[in-house]
This record gives C-alpha cells, sequence and structure tokens, in this order.
C-alpha cells in the first residue's frame, strides 16, 4: 500500500519508539492514504512542508480497522480516552471516561498498524462532547464523517517501521494547502453545529444511558 506522512521534513528513515504518546493511538508513525491530506497536514503551522510517501508491504504484518464493523464509535473513543490527556474536567466527563475506558477500551498489542479516525481538533471537541453528555452517540457517529477529515493509519511495530520504505517527498506550499486545511476543519465545525442543534434526538443514545443501562459491545450497534 501506499502511505504519505505530512511533515515540515523530509523523512526518510522513521524511527521506533519516537514521537508523542499522547496521540490519538500513542507513539506510532502517522499516515494517510491521501496525498492532499497529507499536504494538508504539512501545512498546518502555515509553514511549507512535505507529503513523504512511503510503500508498505501488507504482507506479514498484522491489520485492524476501527472503523471496521467488528468495532464501534466507543472502542475508538475508548483508546483517545487511553492516550490524549487533555479532557473537560467535571465530575459526569471524569465517570464517562473511566466507564468507557474499562468497557470498550480494544485490546490492539498484537496489531502491527491501526487504522481509524483521526482526532484533530474538531474530531476531539466531538468527542469530548459525546463524554461530557452534550451530543448523543448517533451524533457523535454522524459527526465524525462530516467534513471530510479523514482516516490515518498507524505505524506501531518495529516490524511495520522495518518494512516502510521511502519513494519521494513532494512539496507542499503553505499559501494552499494551509487555507485547505483550515476550510476542511471550518466546514467540519458548522455541519457539526447544525447536527448539535437538531431536536429530534430523544430517543438516542447519550452517555449517561449507557452507564445506567450498563451497557457493552454487545449493545451498541455498529452503524448509527
Amino acid at each position: 500500500m501506499i502511505l504519505y506522512h505530512g511533515s515540515q521534513y523530509i523523512i526518510e528513515h522513521p524511527l521506533f519508539g519516537y514521537g508523542n504518546q499522547a496521540n490519538d493511538y500513542g507513539k506510532g508513525f502517522y499516515c494517510t492514504e491521501s496525498i492532499d491530506l497529507a499536504k494538508e497536514w504539512a501545512c498546518l503551522k502555515n509553514h511549507d512542508g512535505f507529503a513523504n510517501k512511503y510503500h508498505l508491504p501488507e504482507n506479514g504484518l498484522t491489520f485492524v480497522n476501527l472503523n471496521g464493523p467488528e468495532y464501534n464509535i466507543l472502542n475508538w473513543i475508548a483508546v483517545l480516552i487511553e492516550n490524549r490527556t487533555f479532557w473537560s474536567k467535571n465530575s459526569l466527563s471524569d465517570e464517562a471516561k473511566r466507564y468507557i475506558h474499562d468497557t470498550f477500551l480494544p485490546d490492539l498489542s498484537g496489531y502491527d498498524v491501526i487504522r481509524g479516525y483521526r482526532a484533530d481538533d474538531s474530531y476531539f471537541s466531538f468527542a469530548k462532547a459525546f463524554v461530557s453528555n452534550t451530543i448523543s452517540v448517533q451524533q457523535l457517529s454522524a459527526a465524525m464523517r462530516l467534513g471530510n477529515l479523514g482516516e490515518q493509519i498507524v505505524l506501531v511495530s518495529q516490524k511495520a517501521f522495518n518494512q516502510i520504505e521511502f519513494i519521494e517527498a513532494v512539496s507542499a506550499k503553505k499559501e494552499k494547502y494551509f487555507l485547505l486545511a483550515e476550510a476542511r476543519d471550518k466546514e467540519a465545525r458548522s455541519s457539526y453545529r447544525r447536527l448539535a442543534q437538531e431536536t429530534d434526538h430523544m430517543n438516542d443514545l447519550f452517555i449517561v444511558d449507557i452507564m445506567r443501562r450498563g451497557m457493552t459491545n454487545d449493545d451498541i450497534p455498529r452503524e448509527l
């Protein structure tokens, strides 16, 4: 498979064990299958960058897709809770985070590569709203599809790092891609605000409902 990593720098040899543990899926090498999305990520701080292009052989590697039919949106939230440190602080949010983490956290330890949503500022704000009981799980699921903010593919094992092959670095200019990234984020936030203002969600599942009923993975619909 062909992957791209957006960065201010040319990265010919990604190094295993580096990076920020507080990223969405912990330490790893974060990529996308979209060169345009990688260029936007490269210019997020309003500077020029590169879409580093790689080939990752799929034979012999284990992949997990958190957006696949065997997982639900709360599995993704649980992974964020495991890794991300900045969350709203109140008693309900803290209780909800503990419940989601303890009930819905999938075991990803045996995988080389993880595919899932990318929790940039927009997506993370949706997740925080759900944990705070502001939006329902149905609204959260719909919000994650807004704005075309994209999936990410993350290399997390030494084996995956050993197999990734650098091809080239494609220039990304801030004059174009910083503006495109801002427009994509603005579109997602605007769509989310319209969604959050809808009033016909009386029968939806909110986090307090999930906790009160003691719901588990088997109780959450895979398609919302």
